[in-house]
């Protein structure tokens, strides 16, 4: 870090219950060591118990030490936001089920939070308490009251947590600067102390900020505040940012190891052959001779020695690996002893890839790609449920075991939505994944989605049950503007109609027009969605032949006799 833990923020804090018998209000800041300071960030959070309510100060208790505490155990790959609102929408459903119903005996509370990670804050906001951002001399209020006045005296709050199961969330995010303070208010403070005063006294003891914010409490009680009074600070002197120069140290603190051979041994492996070679990595069989294990060793390529960009990617693919647990994800193994060089161990699987079972079986039957492609489905869903997205699905990504289990392999492109928050001297790569495999959005330049995923899955789907691919060869961003889906009943004509349908709307260039879950798209593949059938019912001649014609047949029929009678009549 450019700035130890200890040195990147300035912190004050006080609280009074004023006139009242009990204080109800609550607050913390959390500033975590490494690794969590770059993953989580910092976070600080004030609650208000709401005094209607028999419980208000055990809701803002609750409230505030969950989400100190529980917030740092969430998966380190979801964004801040997926992770705070799941923290506060659990904390909520337990505050209501202490109410009972009841909104007198309800444990309820408001809230605002703010989470620093890298150089962005997170906030969060719920009720009436407040957060104001003080920049050089200009205070700028963060948060809007979720307040109705009746008049003068009479008011109430129209959000809180604990009074209802749906918990709706104030969320935005933004830009922090070296030197910025952000205030936390109760209603007890802010109305009762005028905004200048604010910016006063925080300028007046900037060096002594807890000084500060009993001054502003204080002076609320003196302008005759009715209610409990807690001001809390928090100025960012550093931002939790690792420099250039930790950054590449923590990237090459271990050695690469040197041209490895069958027989030799490393950190207590057994190399027994070698399995893949490329310019970027070295892959080997190896024995765990403790264990007596097989397992497969993948090592860099001496050449990207000093390249941080290479570095990053290849311990990018260890980390998002150790976090999967899925039958059909390949499985990252944590080495017992310690690692002398650098490099990463994973479950050895004798099997083929994909690419070469479909070369074994170049139009397979449905009930066979069914099988296969909902477990690769269950593989994306492991990655979509941690806020990962595969990026790179291919067949050639795709190995299937001597039972019959499909595993994805290869994390190299993986995109997380949590560490794409955090900001590094590098410029990280964004890895496009194979062309024809890829779904356009990667090629027009839009954002990326688990539906991208669902795009590549329902190309190798299609490659599957027709031995082709659905756009064909020409496919690259300066033509998907113009493709056109051909139909896989043109390669397999016995496919039901209703298996094409399902996969062209997954195939379809624009994302939010397929299916919106994987399994979803599992289902239309095994049995016919009603919405095709409605939308797209073909007509009664493409669907009846025989039947249609028969029928126009004995029609025309009867219209000649009816026709030749009264001819006979005239």
């Amino acid at each position: 870090m450019s700035a130890t833990t200890r040195d990147l923020v300035s912190i004050g804090q006080y609280s009074d219950r004023g006139v009242k018998t009990e204080n109800q209000d609550s607050y913390g800041v959390l500033v975590p060591e490494s690794p969590l300071l770059e993953s989580k960030g910092i976070v600080a959070v004030m609650a208000d118990g709401v005094s209607g309510s028999e419980a208000g100060r055990i809701a803002s208790e609750t409230t505030v030490k969950s989400l100190l505490h529980d917030y740092a155990c969430t998966a380190e790959s979801w964004t801040v936001k997926t992770s705070v609102e799941k923290v506060l929408q659990a904390t909520n459903r337990w505050l209501c089920g202490q109410g009972g119903g009841s909104l007198r005996r309800s444990c309820a509370t408001t809230l605002s939070a703010l989470v620093v990670k890298s150089a962005t804050a997170h906030l969060f906001h719920v009720g009436d308490t407040r957060i104001y951002r003080l920049r050089g001399s200009e205070l700028t209020q963060l948060t809007q009251d979720h307040r109705i006045w009746l008049s003068e005296e009479k008011n109430f709050l129209t959000r809180a947590l604990g009074i209802d199961l749906h918990l709706d969330i104030d969320y935005r995010h933004f830009p922090v600067e070296v030197g910025d303070t952000f205030i936390f208010t109760t209603d007890g403070v802010h109305e009762y102390v005028s905004e200048q005063a604010l910016i006063n006294q925080v300028l007046t003891h900037a060096a002594h900020l807890d000084r500060a914010a009993r001054e502003i409490a204080t002076a609320a009680l003196r302008a005759g505040s009715p209610d409990n009074v807690s001001c809390q600070m928090v100025r960012f002197d550093h931002l939790p940012q690792l420099d250039a120069r930790a950054w590449l140290d923590r990237l090459t603190e271990k050695p690469f190891p040197p041209d490895l051979e069958p027989g030799m041994r490393l950190d207590g492996y057994r190399i027994v052959r070698g399995l893949h070679a490329s310019a970027r990595s070295q892959v080997y069989l190896a024995v765990d001779e403790e264990s007596g294990a097989s397992v497969v060793i993948k090592t860099p390529s001496v050449n990207y020695q000093d390249d941080a960009v290479y570095l990053d990617l290849f311990s990018h693919e260890e980390w998002v690996g150790k976090r999967l647990h899925s039958p059909h994800v390949l499985q990252m193994i944590e080495p017992v002893r310690p690692r002398q060089f650098l490099y990463s161990v994973s479950e050895y699987v004798d099997g083929q890839t994909l690419r070469h079972w479909m070369h074994e079986h170049p139009q397979a039957d449905l009930q066979v790609v069914r099988d296969l492609v909902g477990q690769i489905a269950r593989g994306l869903m492991a990655f979509h449920r941690l806020e990962m997205i595969h990026q790179d699905l291919k067949p050639e990504n795709l190995i299937i075991d001597r039972q019959g289990t499909v595993k994805i392999i290869d994390f190299g492109s993986t995109k997380i939505a949590g560490v794409e928050e955090i900001a590094t001297p590098i410029q990280r790569l964004t890895l496009l994944g194979t062309r024809h495999y890829t779904a356009p959005e990667y090629l027009l330049g839009e954002p990326c989605s688990a539906r991208s995923d669902l795009f590549s899955l329902a190309v190798i789907t299609y490659e599957l049950l027709t031995g082709h691919l659905p756009f064909g060869e020409r496919y690259d961003e300066t033509t998907i503007r113009r493709l056109q889906y051909t139909s896989a009943r043109q390669w397999a004509p016995d496919l039901p109609l209703w298996v094409d349908w399902a996969l062209e709307k997954a195939l379809r260039r624009n994302a939010a027009q397929r299916q919106e879950e994987l399994s979803e798209f599992l289902h239309d593949l095994a049995e016919p969605n009603p919405a095709f059938l409605s939308a797209r019912r073909p007509p009664l001649l493409t669907r009846a032949p025989v039947d249609t014609w028969r029928a126009l047949f004995i029609a025309s029929l009867l219209v000649n006799l009816v026709l030749l009678f009264l001819l006979s009549r005239v």
